[in-house]
């Protein structure tokens, strides 16, 4: 069997010119060239009938909305496998199992156990892929606050105690912090959370250095730490769903890659 990844030659693009918008990374669908071979396979072991895509929302099927419990669901689409290899690939197991082979190699993604499985993952990287893009109405639900009145120009960042100081070079002569400016409330998990290489927390605001926050700046932040937190909590919750575990044989569902 080949890997699940290989059913799809290129599914989207993921790109961060418009870092504004895309610290996670904007992901622009095209018409996925798929493996019909690969797509049959999984379709007889889900016993699910494939779609190119998904019903316009006026025109969905009961059976198949995605409100409906997963055992109703009669139909899939690449919107479906691509939130699936999504969820996968935030498994903290996952990575943590194949964390030697993912410096060096792409990604290896097994075929779901069963459909129930399946539409549980499909489920949690749908919202992960939304809060990535910052379009889930989660990351407006913020969790820390900006106090501090001042003219918000970003100098030396430091984080201190939940609090995540934009311009702490500002100190008074005596050391004390008044007059500081910082994000409140920021869990340092958010704050240490890595997307890829890099921490999207800390390089955004070291990205500004010299640079003065504005108001949309200031609540764009926000969402980031917002977004970075719920990360975290969803990718403890693939975990409890789990993720097939499959070690690399040759002609197994984690055969290389194909090009």
């Amino acid at each position: 069997m080949y890997n699940l990844l290989s059913a799809i030659n290129w599914f989207g693009e993921i790109t961060d010119m418009n870092m504004e918008l895309n610290e996670f990374g904007n992901i622009l669908y095209e018409t996925p060239n798929l493996n019909p071979e690969i797509i049959k396979q999984l379709a007889e072991k889900l016993s699910l009938t494939f779609v190119p895509e998904k019903e316009p929302e006026g025109n969905v099927c009961f059976l198949n909305n995605p409100e409906m419990r997963p055992d109703f669901r009669t139909t899939f689409a690449p919107i479906d496998i691509l939130d699936y290899i999504y969820a996968v690939l935030h498994s903290p197991a996952y990575r943590e199992k194949y964390k030697e082979f993912l410096k060096i190699d792409f990604p290896r993604v097994p075929y779901p156990k069963d459909a129930e499985t399946f539409w549980q993952l499909v489920e949690l990287g749908g919202e992960l892929r939304q809060i990535h893009l910052l379009e889930s109405p989660l990351v407006n639900q913020f969790i820390t606050s900006y106090p501090v009145d001042g003219d918000n120009t970003v100098g030396k960042v430091l984080f201190e105690d939940g609090r995540v100081y934009i311009n702490y070079q500002k100190a008074s002569p005596s050391g004390r912090l008044e007059g500081l400016q910082y994000f409140d409330n920021v869990p340092e998990i958010a704050w240490n959370f890595y997307i890829g290489s890099y921490q999207p927390a800390q390089k955004w605001l070291k990205d500004r250095n010299g640079c003065t926050l504005n108001f949309k700046d200031i609540l764009h932040y926000r969402k980031i730490i917002a977004a970075l937190t719920e990360t975290h909590r969803l990718m403890q919750e693939v975990d409890k769903i789990g993720v097939e575990i499959v070690l690399f044989k040759k002609n197994s569902i984690l055969s290389k890659v194909r090009t």
